[in-house]
């Protein structure tokens, strides 16, 4: 085999043969990254164990021929929030591709779901001991008898025990530490990642065993690799939360077989990860006190609908420059919505510090909680506490206009179901409502000047 030293952009997998500050394919800078590679012989081809068989008997079809056929999925019985996330289960023949941050859980999550589905299990783990693997299960709870673990590194010795074991289910730890002998570079790097990953793929493919592979994230929150990882795999997820709290989130950001507004949740204890089948009660204030700041938004997660607490402090800057801080919620959106309260209800903001969090350590990118941020904000800042039984929905405009938002009905039935009593709505949504609209008082309103006359008298 001859080998060549090359630069390989991990954004666009273009490859150069001197390092450029920037890519000329897709224009991106710092992205190209050293690499060696090579081009094996026939031969060499041939001593690969886990290659199927030949290609050359697939024919073209026509489409109208094609025979589709009723293979099941794989179910998980024990974790609902996987289950529906993915679609309805596991396809047979697919790779899923999961990634997150370090310790935020995602070997635990793949390990739970090989130690507790009836499926005949083949745990390869690149990063960790027997042992260590051992009392990892030993803390989440072993209830499936045909788990099998196996610490390899070395991806041929992997597919030839998958061969050999036929496994209903094969599971990587992690993509970036397993290597393949017929490429010379250290395992990680973007070559290695790449030729594992599409192996790893055409073994699926063939053999019709699914594959749910680990993936590192860079600094940047992107998944560690060339950018075409992402489009070789079939499914990708993303695992994350703030791990100075115990709720995590495992969206969904490719799937070929569902869709990709499905989200998962769970809450990280001492013995492993719990699924969260009702958010809302515990993305909720326990306390029965009306305080100034605190409201609560009615929003999508997915396809279900969850109510969350926004909390707003606003006080006098003493330190300089006032500050603006955000958990939980964009930064430059909440900017965006001082400023049109400072323009079109004449509130001034300039002078003070604001503080805004999202309770539970969740980020929220749903724009229907616009109105419950800005009735937290005027709260905060007039002392004036809002009902714990008032709940909003509704998208704040550059004009101060309150617009629609999508799955009214969904939010209203929610709150109804929470014990809510009292919702502020756009006026434009009430075109759709239907029979929700009996479930609970409903308040529309247009514009900004309605919301503080009808709840704080201004």
């Amino acid at each position: 085999m001859k080998f060549k030293k090359v630069y390989i952009c991990s954004s666009c997998n273009h490859q150069a043969v001197k390092w450029e500050g920037k890519c000329n394919v897709c224009n991106e800078w710092n992205t190209y990254v050293e690499d060696v590679i090579g081009e094996e012989t026939k031969q060499e081809k041939k001593k690969r164990v886990w290659k199927g068989e030949s290609s050359e008997k697939h024919q073209p079809t026509l489409i109208q021929d094609v025979v589709t056929s009723t293979t099941e999925r794989l179910i998980i019985h024990h974790d609902k929030e996987l289950n529906r996330t993915l679609g309805g289960g596991i396809v047979p023949g697919s790779v899923t591709l999961i990634g997150g941050e370090p310790g935020i859980g995602k070997s635990t999550l793949l390990l739970q779901l090989a130690l507790n589905t009836q499926y005949k299990v083949l745990y390869v783990s690149g990063e960790e001991s027997e042992e260590q693997i051992k009392m990892r299960a030993n803390r989440v709870g072993i209830t499936n008898k045909n788990c099998l673990v196996y610490t390899e590194t070395n991806l041929d010795r992997v597919l030839k025990q998958a061969q050999k074991i036929v496994p209903d289910l094969l599971i990587i730890d992690s993509i970036q530490t397993i290597a393949s002998a017929h490429v010379d570079s250290v395992p990680g790097t973007l070559t290695q990642v790449r030729e594992c990953t599409s192996a790893l793929q055409a073994y699926a493919k063939e053999s019709h065993v699914p594959i749910l592979i680990i993936g590192h994230i860079n600094k940047e929150g992107n998944i560690a690799g060339p950018k075409i990882l992402e489009h070789i795999v079939d499914t990708v997820l993303q695992f994350e939360g703030d791990r100075n709290h115990i709720y995590r989130i495992l969206r969904t950001k490719k799937n070929r077989f569902g869709s990709t507004d499905e989200m998962g949740i769970y809450a990280m204890e001492p013995n492993g990860l719990r699924q969260v089948e009702n958010p809302s009660e515990l993305l909720l204030s326990q306390s029965d006190e009306n305080l100034s700041g605190s409201t609560v938004a009615t929003t999508i997660e997915g396809m279900r609908p969850m109510l969350i607490e926004c909390q707003a402090l606003v006080s006098k800057a003493i330190y300089g420059n006032p500050q603006r801080s955000s958990t939980g919620f964009d930064l430059r959106r909440l900017s965006m919505l001082l400023a049109v309260l400072e323009k079109r209800a004449g509130l001034f903001f300039g002078q003070n510090d604001v503080f805004l969090n999202m309770a539970g350590g969740i980020k929220v990118q749903d724009t229907a909680i616009d109105l419950a941020i800005v009735a937290a904000l005027i709260s905060s800042l007039e002392n004036n506490p809002v009902n714990n039984k008032i709940c909003f929905a509704g998208e704040v405009g550059l004009t101060g206009e309150i617009r629609a938002v999508n799955r009214i009905e969904q939010r209203i039935e929610e709150a109804a179901r929470l014990g809510f009593d009292h919702m502020f709505i756009s006026k434009y949504n009430l075109k759709g409502i239907g029979k929700a609209a009996n479930k609970i008082k409903l308040t529309p309103i247009g514009k900004i000047e309605e919301l503080m006359q009808l709840l704080f008298d201004i």
